[in-house]
């Protein structure tokens, strides 16, 4: 699977599905509706999430597994530097490996503050560069600490994460170059709403590959707005989020007149931008909250 999924990263086009486990024992109503979604045919790989937003779910890296056996694509597990040291992330993807679960998603993490759990506490030993680090180590036959591992383990994929939007481009450079020279094999964007944004981000990547000559790829991250309250909350509360003006707008006339109308236009809208997208640079991770029927009209 790590060949498989290195290969299609770095091929012309690529299209990554994330899936959000559920808060229970057992995620196969979601393995029914994606199997039966047209979705999981052009999709390339699956990416699990890790209790986003400090929400309590199962955890990544067995469903991940769960999802690489039944549909045969790679799967790429998310893990945060929230909720585990440096030892139960090593140890995390040691079993990972043990899995074939070898493509890791390094993040930081939502806040502990945030969860519906009381009275929790974040690790935060470090940022996601200490797991792009690990992962570094591991592939080079030691530990975090440097000692030699007694097994090594299968290779592992590193990816992580950016944002698409930011007041000052130098900063976002900054950041996008210190997470290459990991050497990940590709960074994935917080959601793009319109080709000005896609190009934006794609110069300040582009450079700062060309200063660490490095071989990673750019994913366009995507997550559709069907309605005026979606896109005012990512444009507001999501950080390196924007939600362009024109998309508001359509959104709130069209709210004006009834719901079915305004879902009628976010359809409509997401899937032009899209369609534009995947013309100008065909590597697009899609969010939607395990909203398979929706995605599926989407990407039609």
């Amino acid at each position: 699977m790590y060949l498989q999924l290195k290969n299609k990263i770095q091929s012309g086009e690529f299209i990554s599905l994330e899936i959000t486990p559920v808060h229970g024992g057992s995620n196969a109503d979601i393995f029914e509706k994606l199997n039966a979604a047209k979705l999981k045919n052009i999709i390339d790989a699956f990416v699990v999430t890790d209790s986003p937003l400090a929400r309590l779910k199962s955890d990544s890296v067995i469903t991940a597994f769960k999802l690489q056996e039944y549909f045969k694509k790679p799967s790429i597990a998310t893990l945060t530097m929230r909720d585990k040291n440096k030892i139960a992330l090593q140890s995390t993807l040691m079993g990972a490996n043990e899995l074939n679960v070898t493509a890791i998603l390094a993040l930081t993490g939502d806040p502990a503050a945030s969860s519906n759990q009381p009275n929790v506490k974040g690790v935060f030993e470090a940022n996601s560069t200490l797991l792009l680090e690990i992962v570094k180590c591991f592939n080079a036959g030691i530990d975090y600490s440097g000692k030699e591992l007694s097994v090594p383990l299968k290779p592992i994929l590193s990816l992580a994460v950016c944002n698409s939007r930011a007041n000052n481009p130098k900063t976002l450079q900054k950041k996008i170059i210190t997470k290459l020279r990991f050497n990940p094999a590709a960074i994935i964007t917080q959601p793009v709403y319109n080709i000005e944004n896609a190009k934006w981000v794609k110069s300040i990547f582009d450079e700062a590959k060309e200063q660490i000559k490095a071989d990673t790829e750019l994913i366009f991250g995507f997550f559709p707005v069907t309605r005026l309250k979606t896109a005012q909350f990512l444009n507001s509360h999501v950080s390196g989020v924007h939600v362009p003006q024109f998309l508001m707008q359509q959104l709130s006339a069209a709210k004006k007149i009834g719901k079915e109308e305004e879902l009628k236009t976010g359809i409509k809208l997401s899937k032009e931008i899209f369609q534009e997208l995947k013309s100008f640079h065909p590597k697009l991770h899609l969010m939607g909250a395990n909203n398979f029927k929706l995605l599926d009209e989407i990407t039609a």
